[in-house]
């Protein structure tokens, strides 16, 4: 499959359910070339912070700017392994404890190709896309997140 040329919108509003991610893999059943998958999904934790505890974050980015940066990981990460599809996405607002906040889907011909591939891609994303998380605790206190 040949990557998109420009940049796609990865962003949900809210958490990503179970269902949309059900589907996401449905999809991918009636193409036989694939022999792979693998699948990450970030969830918010309840971390404790100086006794207080995360309730959930509240994501905010700048669109056009973080969507050019996935853009420009995907393609990195096409480039670098032999992928078949690959899928991100992101939420922005608010994301309970427990629920899921980033759903990344790589695809190949070949096991050990997706595992490689979801680690970089992940790793990639973490370290480089402008998306901010303000942590939410149970009081409605607030804090940026600093990624760990």
């Amino acid at each position: 499959m040949t990557t998109e040329k420009k940049p796609k919108n990865v962003f949900k509003e809210g958490a990503i359910s179970s269902e949309f991610i059900a589907k996401s893999i449905a999809k991918h059943q009636s193409k036989t070339a694939i022999g792979a998958h693998n699948i990450f999904l970030g969830q918010v934790r309840a971390d404790k912070i100086d006794g207080k505890t995360v309730s959930g974050i509240e994501y905010t980015a700048y669109k056009e700017m973080a969507n050019a940066k996935f853009h420009e990981i995907r393609e990195a990460t096409f480039s670098r392994f032999d992928l078949t599809c690959m899928h991100i996405y992101h939420s922005l607002g608010m994301v309970k404890t427990g629920e899921i906040c980033l759903f990344v889907f790589v695809s190949s011909p070949r096991r050990k190709e997706v595992f490689k591939a979801l680690e970089y891609v992940v790793e990639e994303i973490k370290a480089k896309v402008p998306v901010y998380g303000k942590e939410v605790f149970e009081d409605s206190t607030h804090q940026w997140k600093v990624n760990s």
